[in-house]
């Protein structure tokens, strides 16, 4: 089996939040794209966090989620880019796909995750392959990275920071 643009589309029904369909089209290629780089056959039951063992949920519920979440208080707020919004909470975490590897049935650190955290190596991905810088913002700055930025986060970067952190906070909780 293959990671296609059919799976990502399947997977992640909040895609069809994104009005914009170059941007719909462009997200579902990140995600095939480092998939391919990062030889998952499949995205099925990659954990979202090595940090809490075991994690509860996959990696692609924590995404469904948060970008639900982000979606939420987007739609709430009414003063973001709600299509920018969504699509950089579905990728926040596509970085993941180079930052972990396969290994004895498991799921390890790579060699990419030894040297680039997901945040970096997912931004990277989304401007090589022509990306807005605005889009690679929010994946680089979802996390502790975030933290380090002299402009700070954008409004839809925040976003998808406390969506994320509010997801794996109560995940990990929940693991006791």
């Amino acid at each position: 089996m293959v990671v296609d643009e059919s799976t990502i589309r399947e997977a992640f029904p909040q895609l069809g939040k994104i009005g914009d369909d170059n941007l719909r089209e462009f997200v579902v290629r990140v995600w095939v794209e480092a998939a391919r780089r990062g030889e998952w056959e499949s995205l099925e039951g990659i954990p979202f966090t090595l940090l809490i063992n075991p994690a509860p949920y996959d990696l692609l519920e924590h995404t469904r989620r948060v970008t639900e979440m982000a979606a939420a208080v987007g739609e709430r707020r009414n003063d973001v880019d709600l299509d920018l919004l969504i699509a950089g909470a579905l990728l926040h975490d596509v970085g993941k796909l180079l930052e972990y590897e396969k290994s004895d049935g498991g799921v390890v650190v790579s060699k990419c995750g030894k040297l680039l955290r997901h945040p970096i190596s997912g931004a990277a991905l989304i401007l090589e392959m022509g990306g807005s810088e605005e889009l690679a913002h929010i994946v680089a700055a979802h996390s502790r990275e975030g933290d380090l930025l002299k402009g700070g986060r954008s409004p839809e970067a925040t976003i998808v920071f406390h969506s994320d952190f509010i997801d794996f906070e109560i995940a990990k909780r929940n693991r006791g």
